[in-house]
């Protein structure tokens, strides 16, 4: 399958069900096709993004005894596994000229986006919860229109957001555990293992295609664009070795850690 058809499918498509098709075993990229930026992703009408606001928010850490919280949660999830997943598409459609390999590469991560995106619409629907009850957000898919570069998406998606995902997954992991629902801590988990890929995908190509007179944290800042700061690539309880486990520097890791740059303010 060419990785434009099974790009622009995902972005055409109003079907979830075809959103979250595997495009195939074998692929091709002859025809990258022109750059295209589409404002809005097409999706089944109760899946729309929503008005700013209206979406509701994450359930909090004492929330998720309840039933209904933790469907939300899944719903919520769901939600920016299926952004993740749209951005990505629009990645391949707005940068053709990207490397042939860095747009193979992403075709896997994709695969992980669909997966993610299933597990949490189908454990929400067995808390009681079908996808698309609830208004959803647009916040992951707004900001890559700000996207002039695929420097802009690795800083962005794979680092801030999956980056931040390193914690939070582990976080909602045990908030579903201490809930007793070992199901939706077995999600989290899954889920934590393959953001560690991601964000080494991420971090390999910001390696690739920075200026080789940027260190890899100068690249990762320039391209953030406000008010996406270093800050948000991270979650509560800063988790070190999954950091280390996606091929982050120990200086890299230094600069993102709260705890070393609270020591070092203090000590100055």
């Amino acid at each position: 399958m060419e990785l434009r058809e099974f790009a622009e499918r995902i972005l055409l498509s109003e079907s979830l069900d075809e959103k979250l098709a595997r495009g195939g075993r074998s692929w091709t990229d002859k025809r990258p096709g022109e750059a295209w930026r589409p404002e809005v992703p097409a999706r089944p009408n109760e899946l729309r993004f929503a008005a700013p606001r209206t979406a509701p928010t994450m359930p909090k850490f004492g929330a998720f005894q309840e039933v209904k919280k933790r469907a939300i949660a899944h719903h919520i999830m769901a939600n920016h596994e299926l952004q993740a997943l749209e951005v990505m598409a629009w990645v391949l459609v707005a940068f053709p000229e990207a490397p042939a390999e860095f747009r193979r590469g992403m075709i896997d991560v994709m695969a992980d986006e669909q997966r993610h995106t299933r597990l949490h619409v189908e454990r929400a629907a067995a808390l009681g919860l079908r996808f698309g009850e609830l208004p959803v957000n647009a916040y992951i898919w707004r900001k890559a229109q700000q996207f002039d570069s695929v420097l802009d998406y690795l800083a962005t998606l794979p680092l801030v957001f999956e980056g931040a995902n390193l914690d939070h997954t582990l976080e909602f992991a045990t908030y579903f555990e201490q809930a007793g629902d070992d199901r939706g801590a077995a999600i989290m988990r899954a889920i934590h293992h393959d953001e560690i890929q991601h964000v080494a995908f991420g971090l390999e190509w910001l390696r690739k295609l920075k200026s080789p007179e940027q260190s890899d944290w100068e690249a990762f800042q320039s391209h953030l664009k406000w008010p996406l700061r270093a800050e948000k690539a991270r979650g509560e309880i800063f988790q070190r070795e999954a950091r280390r486990a996606a091929g982050m520097s120990e200086e890299f890791i230094k600069q993102l850690d709260p705890n070393w740059k609270r020591t070092m303010s203090q000590e100055q």
